[in-house]
C-alpha cells in the first residue's frame, strides 16, 4: 500500500468510527468504496484494491477512483459519472452477452438478527456506454463467503446445490426500469431477515433470457453496465436515537420515514401536524451544517406513472422549500419522487394508500 492511500485509508475509518460512536450502525464495511489498498490501475480489478470487498465468481468487477487516470472518476472507459459519495464507486455488468455475469461480495459488520426488519440501499447510474438498462436487482445473503469458478449467473438452481449456505435471496427494483446516465438514482427496500445472513452479494442472478432490459441506445457495450456507490443495510429500529442530551439524531446515509408527514389525496401542501417534525430535522441540520438531506416523495397507486412521479416530486419539493423557509441553505437540500414505486403498504385499502401518500429523508455527509 502506498503512503496516501495508507492516510486515505486511517482518515476513512477514524471518520467511519465517529460516526458510529455517534449514531446507529450500517452493517456495510467500506459502503462507498473508498478504502483501498491500491490506486487502480486496469480493469477487474476490485479484489486487489478494494479493501472489505471481493468477488464471488470470476467475472471482472471494475474499481473506480479519483486517484487513478487508467480508472478514475469522474472520467473513465465508459464515460463520465463524479461519485456520489467521496471519490471511488464501483462498475459492473448486470447484463451481457453470453450470459456473463458480476458481482460484488462483502461480510457485513454482524449476522442479521432473526424477525428484525432491515433496509437495504445503494446507488446506482446507467454507464453512458452501456445499450441496455435493467429493471431488477438482485440480492442474495449466504452464511459463508462464496467464490465458484464460472463467469455465469449464480441461478437459484445453481446456488441451491450449495447446502447450507444460501440463507436470503430476493430482487430489488421498480416499476420502471433504471435509464439514467446522468444522476445517481436510489435503489432502496425493506426486508425481514432470517438470522442465518452473514455475507452479502449484489448482481444479477437470472440469465439473460429471464432479465428484463430496455434497449436505451446502440453505443458500444453490449449490456448493461452499472456504476454502484454507497451501500446501506440498516436495522429500522436503530435509524433514529436520541443524544444523552435529549436531542434527536439520525442515522448517516439511512432512509428515514417521517412519522406525521403525510398529505392528502392529490395534493402536495403541507400538514400542520408535519410542521413539528419538519422544525426536528431543521434544528438538527443547523447543529450539524456539514451534513446535507435527501428528500424522497411518494404516492399511493391512483393514477398514471407519469402524473405520480410529478406529484412525488412536488410533494418532496414542498418539504424542501419548508426547510429552506427555516434557513437551511438550498445546496445542502435535494429531492426526486418515485410516485407510485416504493410502497410501504397494499394500496387495496385507504389506510394503506394514505401512509403511502409521504415523503423519506436520507441524511449525509
Amino acid at each position: 500500500m502506498n503512503y496516501r492511500s495508507y492516510i486515505h485509508s486511517v482518515f476513512w475509518m477514524l471518520f467511519t468510527a465517529s460516526v458510529e460512536n455517534a449514531v446507529a450502525q450500517n452493517l456495510i464495511k467500506n459502503p462507498s468504496f473508498e478504502t483501498f489498498l491500491n490506486c487502480p490501475k486496469k480493469l477487474g480489478n476490485l479484489e486487489e484494491d478494494v479493501a472489505d470487498w471481493s468477488t464471488p465468481t470470476e467475472g471482472s468487477t471494475d474499481y473506480f477512483n479519483a486517484c487513478s487516470k487508467a480508472m478514475g472518476t469522474p472520467v473513465n472507459f465508459n464515460g463520465e459519472q463524479p461519485a456520489n459519495f467521496g471519490a471511488g464507486y464501483v462498475g459492473l455488468y448486470f447484463y451481457a452477452p453470453q450470459d456473463y455475469r458480476e458481482y460484488i461480495q462483502t461480510k457485513m459488520g454482524q449476522p442479521l438478527v432473526k424477525g428484525e426488519n432491515y433496509t437495504l440501499s445503494f446507488y446506482v447510474s446507467l454507464a453512458e456506454r452501456a445499450d441496455y438498462a435493467v429493471k431488477e436487482f438482485g440480492i442474495q445473503f449466504t452464511e459463508a463467503p462464496l467464490k465458484v469458478k464460472t463467469k455465469r449467473p449464480l441461478s437459484r438452481r445453481y446456488l441451491s446445490k450449495m447446502s447450507g449456505n444460501i440463507a436470503n435471496h430476493f430482487t430489488m427494483g421498480s416499476q420502471d426500469f433504471y435509464p439514467d446516465k446522468e444522476n445517481w438514482v436510489l435503489v432502496a427496500t425493506d426486508f425481514v431477515a432470517n438470522g442465518t445472513e452473514k455475507y452479502l452479494i449484489i448482481g444479477n442472478f437470472k440469465d439473460n433470457v429471464n432479465t428484463q432490459k430496455l434497449l436505451t441506445k446502440r453505443n458500444v457495450l453490449d449490456g448493461s453496465y452499472y456504476y454502484l456507490d454507497m451501500v446501506s443495510l440498516i436495522r429500522k429500529n436503530d435509524s433514529k436515537i436520541s443524544t444523552t442530551e435529549g436531542k434527536t439524531t439520525f442515522e448517516l446515509d439511512s432512509i428515514n420515514v417521517f412519522q406525521n408527514l403525510l398529505f392528502r389525496f392529490d395534493a402536495f401542501e403541507l400538514l400542520p401536524e408535519a410542521k413539528a417534525e419538519l422544525d426536528e430535522i431543521n434544528l438538527f441540520l443547523n447543529a450539524k451544517k456539514h451534513l446535507k438531506i435527501e428528500l424522497l416523495g411518494h404516492t399511493d397507486a391512483i393514477g398514471n406513472n407519469g402524473y405520480n412521479k410529478i406529484l412525488s416530486e412536488n410533494r418532496a419539493k414542498a418539504v424542501a422549500r419548508y426547510l429552506m423557509e427555516q434557513g437551511i441553505d438550498s445546496t445542502r437540500i435535494s429531492y426526486q419522487g418515485f410516485g407510485s414505486e416504493q410502497p410501504l403498504l397494499e394500496n387495496a385499502t385507504s389506510d394503506g394508500r394514505k401512509e403511502n401518500r409521504r415523503v423519506e429523508f436520507r441524511i449525509t455527509d
